[in-house]
């Protein structure tokens, strides 16, 4: 396999795009009260409701809690990064998809301590010496609360390949990191374009 270079793992930025000024809960809790707009957008963020469920004692602002591949018509594959070893087994274990199919990835995370501003999941997937790079934003969130305890991210959906060509084993590296370019997760994994499931 050729291992994708720290470059090849940059997010792509948004063209126009500026990082903005950080801002506290509490200052976005006060911006412009008196604006309808603007409560509509922090409602949207989940600012002001449920009490807050960051833990003093983990300064991780992300925590991603599981990872999924959802196919239609079959059980979702889910990946308990609770659960330690999760990642280790995730590069030992490729997962096994039918050529042709339709499918798409998930994610399970929580927020804590700040606004999480713009995370990005940045994909590279190599075969025999060709790369290919994905990106997916996930977004802007607010910290977790009871109303809303965790976030889910439904990807793209994507289309296995398909064909003699298609088929095989195809190696891959996945980052979750944000504007700032600060690291949530990064992670080695594979998986094998089969004929049918059960190959």
């Amino acid at each position: 396999m050729a291992t994708p270079q720290p470059e090849e793992l940059e997010p792509e930025g948004t063209e126009g795009f500026k990082v903005g000024e950080k801002k506290t809960i509490d200052e976005y809790q006060k911006l412009d009260e008196n604006d309808a707009s603007l409560r509509k957008w922090k409602q949207s963020l989940g600012l002001g409701t449920g009490t807050p469920i960051s833990d003093p004692s983990d300064p991780r602002k992300v925590i991603l809690i599981s990872l999924g591949l959802e196919v239609d018509g079959r059980s979702d594959i889910i990946i308990d990064l609770t659960q330690k070893g999760a990642l280790d087994s995730l590069a030992k274990k490729p997962f096994t998809i039918k050529e042709g199919a339709t499918f798409r990835m998930k994610a399970k995370f929580r927020v804590q301590h700040e606004i999480l501003s713009g995370m990005k999941y940045v994909q590279v997937v190599s075969r025999m010496g060709v790369k290919q790079k994905m990106q997916e934003m996930i977004g802007s969130y607010s910290p977790n609360t009871t109303d809303k305890p965790e976030y889910e991210k439904k990807f793209e959906p994507e289309t296995a390949p398909s064909g003699m060509l298609g088929r095989g084993h195809y190696e891959a590296i996945s980052r979750f990191v944000d504007d700032d370019k600060h690291d949530y997760l990064m992670f080695k994994w594979s998986f094998d374009i089969k004929k049918d499931w059960k190959e």
